[in-house]
């Protein structure tokens, strides 16, 4: 006799195993406690040109204000859902508004978010429709004040971030993100194409992490850096070098400057994601 889905439970496949875990669903159905878990968030800014922007914006969304590219790498530990594990992850975000049927909201677009675990980026992809995909990204090197960030596939080191000038931040005076103010939100699309029907969509539509549960700031700071790009032939990266070759080509008007915060607890489940129409 086949096995029946339960109510009220998440799955995603295999499903054959029972309702699923991951950040939003623990052992016993309920939710995990964050209170302990803690990441870097290291960003890097520039301005860029709107019809550059424009051009990647899914249906749907244009861009918010000013177009200010923001290129964040994130160093998460402790995370209850993982036993205490981490991992890191690269993200490229845009300031966007999106205008549906139904709703209309501002946030930060996310563009492309690199991981370096197959987990969260499994999960990510099918339960919040995040444009997920993998990458190398070892630890932040600090050298006499001056930071990197790098990121790398299978050896192929396609972007680097480096930081200097750091001085700790006002959190009443300084804004760590100089773009315009999306709320605290953050919008995708989320896309799954159609088993056996190819170039047909499964699933599209726009989805919103609305504003997270702040945490505890341990510390911020501010500073000057730098953002390199090294283009990828398409055998350094053969399913990924339009995506970078793409952000590579943006236009930059101005530098921006950087930023580095570390947060402690807040609630970072994204169990209130939802799908936008």
């Amino acid at each position: 006799m086949a096995y029946e889905f339960l109510a009220n439970r998440m799955y995603r496949m295999p499903t054959h195993f029972g309702p699923t875990l991951g950040p939003r669903h623990n052992p016993d159905g309920g939710r995990y406690d964050w209170s302990d878990h803690e990441f870097d968030a290291i960003s890097a800014y520039f301005l860029s040109e709107r019809p550059a922007l424009e051009a990647l914006l899914p249906p749907g969304f244009e861009i918010y204000g000013e177009p200010v590219v923001k290129i964040t790498f994130a160093y998460l530990r402790n995370l209850p859902w993982l036993a205490g594990r981490g991992y890191n992850t690269l993200g490229v975000n845009v300031p966007a508004r999106y205008k549906g049927k139904v709703d209309e909201v501002v946030g930060s677009l996310c563009l492309v978010l690199w991981e370096n675990m197959a987990d969260p980026i499994m999960t990510g992809r099918e339960e919040l429709g995040v444009a997920k995909i993998y990458c190398d990204l070892p630890p932040p090197r600090v050298v006499a004040g001056r930071m990197n960030c790098e990121a790398s596939w299978y050896g192929f080191r396609f972007l680097d971030v480096d930081l200097d000038g750091l001085r700790d931040a006002d959190l009443a005076k300084d804004r760590l993100d100089p773009g315009p103010d999306t709320q605290g939100n953050l919008l995708h699309y989320k896309y799954m194409p159609r088993t056996g029907e190819w170039g047909t969509a499964d699933v599209a539509h726009a989805a919103l992490s609305p504003s997270l549960t702040a945490g505890e700031v341990v510390g911020a700071k501010i500073g000057t850096g730098s953002i390199r790009f090294q283009r990828p032939a398409w055998e350094d990266m053969p399913t990924q070098f339009r995506i970078v070759n793409t952000l590579a080509d943006l236009p930059v008007v101005k530098s921006l400057g950087t930023s580095t915060i570390t947060v402690r607890g807040g609630n970072f489940d994204l169990y209130n994601q939802r799908a936008l129409s």
